[in-house]
């Protein structure tokens, strides 16, 4: 398969991180897209860099904060000049949040969707218009499990933004298929193992509202949530296995690529509960004469 000209949001994250190494691996040109590569995220900036020099792999950091219309633009008009396409875009950017729904700001809730859901928005007015000119490209989107599948307290904010998330990538895949630009959604479940160990994140700002929680009928909550996710997900769990996923998808051919592939060590039931969802839409496509959609068209610059 050709290389490609791929950028991975988020690549200061685990997810993120993980993918771009692994598809520089299968030898394309990776943009590890990471905010503040010379402040906060300067350090995973040199390990990247460091890795591509080992490696010997075209892996390269951009400048990309996904918080900032002008940052965005501004990464993506340089990969463009540089190579004349964008072939892949991995959306990997996102934060979590764990804690008593009431207790976050509305301040907070919005910091969440804006990193999870409204900063995929400024990549894809960024990037769409050059795969739209381009007539093919694929979008890989990090999705979550817990979407779909079953849950516990505490994890509002963040599952509320990867539903958004996951819907706007439904919405995204219709929209874009008759310009020949794929979609992949990749579900990954709970991983206990890494640095956000238990899916912490972001903690409530509110710490009155959140002690009312624990000193009421919830005392104890969090704690039991965090030790069931510890029994549910397996230690030896591998969250290179999402990485794998997201370079499987990118190497399979144009129009044979899964629209989800799940990797719930945990198996919290989002892997049964997806097919029946997606089929349920795919119905109503068919349903209202769009079944075209359900596929990506294939312009001469797929052949």
């Amino acid at each position: 398969m050709p290389s490609k000209v791929i950028v991975v949001t988020g690549a200061s994250g685990r997810f993120g991180r993980l993918s771009a190494s692994a598809l520089a691996q299968g030898g394309h040109t990776v943009y590890a897209g990471m905010r503040e590569t010379a402040g906060r995220n300067a350090g995973q900036a040199r390990e990247a860099r460091r890795y591509a020099r080992r490696q010997g792999v075209d892996l390269r950091v951009v400048e990309l904060d996904v918080h900032a219309q002008e940052s965005v633009d501004a990464g993506v008009a340089a990969i463009v000049a540089a190579h004349g396409r964008i072939d892949v875009l991995v959306h990997s950017a996102g934060h979590g949040a764990f804690g008593p729904a009431e207790a976050f700001t509305p301040e907070q809730l919005a910091r969440l969707f804006d990193v999870n859901v409204v900063s995929v928005q400024r990549v894809n007015r960024a990037v769409l218009p050059h795969m739209r000119r381009q007539q093919q490209g694929l979008l890989v989107w990090v999705s979550c499990s817990s979407v779909a599948g079953g849950t516990m307290p505490y994890l509002a904010g963040h599952l509320a933004a990867k539903a958004a998330l996951d819907a706007l990538a439904v919405q995204y895949a219709w929209e874009l298929a008759r310009f020949g630009i794929e979609t992949s959604i990749i579900v990954p479940g709970v991983f206990a193992s890494g640095p956000d160990r238990h899916a912490a994140g972001g903690a409530p700002a509110d710490e009155a509202r959140a002690a009312a929680y624990e000193n009421g009928p919830c005392a104890g909550m969090d704690r039991q949530i965090r030790n069931a996710i510890g029994r549910i997900a397996p230690e030896d769990a591998d969250p290179g296995q999402v990485a794998g996923a997201v370079a499987y998808v990118v190497e399979a051919p144009f129009g044979e690529r899964p629209f989800r592939v799940h990797v719930d060590p945990g198996e919290d039931g989002g892997a049964v509960a997806f097919p029946v969802i997606d089929r349920i839409r795919d119905e109503m496509l068919k349903r209202t004469g769009f079944s075209d959609l359900l596929k990506p068209a294939i312009h001469l610059a797929h052949e």
